[in-house]
């Protein structure tokens, strides 16, 4: 009775789980470690298969609470983890060799997220009860996670569409500079929620790393877009332009970092609130995953060591904040179990 209650209740941001596991799978590939990267990935796949069981089960059966959630302007921008944790694992079958399998998970994602933009937007401005910007939190900017993480994948699978291969260039240029204007607006509105309003030590949750992580997987977008090829001209000049703002992103994406441990320091070591595993954790981990392969990924295209070197110590930071996280889901689906 309590399992189908924990599926009635299914937080759909446990997507992140698969965005996390899975970006570190990509990150363990650029520093070399193949077999953790292939370990890493079968986990992401599998997690990914099961989330999407859960989700269908919770349709069939507890259509409702979705419905609640899609109508929350506090819970509707947590489904964009469906369309980045798809397009994650689409990379991830991308460079397993299956193409066709990666294009229809773009195609996936790709309606999920026009669906899911308008709907959300619609959602915040027709039924929102709210009269200010507390409503406002750190995982409104999966959006952008959910925007970038399609470039990603277009970039990937743009050789395989032969004639249309064009379209989808210009496609992803499209959306990487659409998720650049959604950031702007978000952190704008995040900013002074966190610095001009009250801001309690119950309010700080591990979304508030997405803020990080969306700069992050911007920087990475960008730079995957200096690295290709394109024949389309006027797509070719913007390189310049992409290559300052890639550099920019990520230096915002640096300086989030230390405030973000700082406030992680004052909810848990002044005011002593424990830590307790939830759904969330997942949006922590993700962007210290994205942060290690977007400095990776910089500093193979710029040719600058220093930037592996940062890759390579994130990447233990990434690995222990996932291995705590996978630690503290699996206590609380065995207690769900036990009950």
């Amino acid at each position: 009775m309590k399992l189908m209650t924990s599926v009635e209740s299914l937080h759909p941001g446990n997507f992140a789980m698969v965005m996390a596991t899975g970006i570190i799978s990509i990150g363990l590939k650029h520093l070399e470690f193949e077999l953790l990267s292939t370990v890493f990935a079968v986990v992401a796949f599998s997690a990914w298969i099961i989330l999407l069981l859960l989700c269908g089960l919770r349709l069939y059966k507890y259509s409702k609470a979705i419905i609640t959630d899609l109508t929350s302007p506090r819970m509707v921008f947590s489904y964009f983890t469906l369309v980045a944790a798809t397009d994650i694992v689409g990379m991830l079958a991308h460079d397993w060799g299956y193409t066709n399998f990666a294009i229809s998970c773009w195609f996936i994602a790709f309606i999920s997220w026009c669906l899911l933009l308008y709907l959300a937007f619609s959602v915040l401005t027709f039924m929102s009860h709210e009269n200010n910007v507390n409503i406002m939190h750190g995982g409104w900017l999966i959006t952008i996670v959910g925007t970038q993480s399609l470039v990603l994948l277009g970039i990937k699978i743009a050789p395989e569409l032969g004639e249309y291969a064009h379209y989808m260039m210009l496609e992803v240029h499209m959306l990487w500079g659409l998720g650049l204007c959604l950031y702007g607006i978000f952190v704008t509105l995040f900013c002074y929620r966190i610095f001009f309003l009250n801001l309690r030590p119950e309010h700080l949750s591990p979304l508030l790393w997405v803020v990080m992580g969306a700069a992050a997987i911007s920087a990475n977008a960008g730079t995957s877009l200096i690295e290709i090829e394109n024949q389309v001209a006027f797509l070719a000049v913007q390189k310049p332009f992409i290559d300052g703002i890639t550099l920019m992103i990520w230096s915002w994406a640096t300086w989030w970092i230390p405030l973000l441990a700082l406030f992680g320091v004052w909810k848990h070591g002044i005011n002593h609130l424990p830590f307790q595993y939830e759904a969330s954790v997942w949006s922590m981990v993700f962007p210290l995953g994205m942060y290690t392969v977007a400095s990776a990924r910089i500093g193979q295209v710029a040719e600058f060591p220093p930037m592996i070197w940062i890759a390579q110590i994130m990447i233990v930071f990434a690995l222990i904040a996932w291995s705590l996280s996978i630690k503290g889901m699996a206590s609380k689906i065995l207690s769900t179990i036990r009950s």
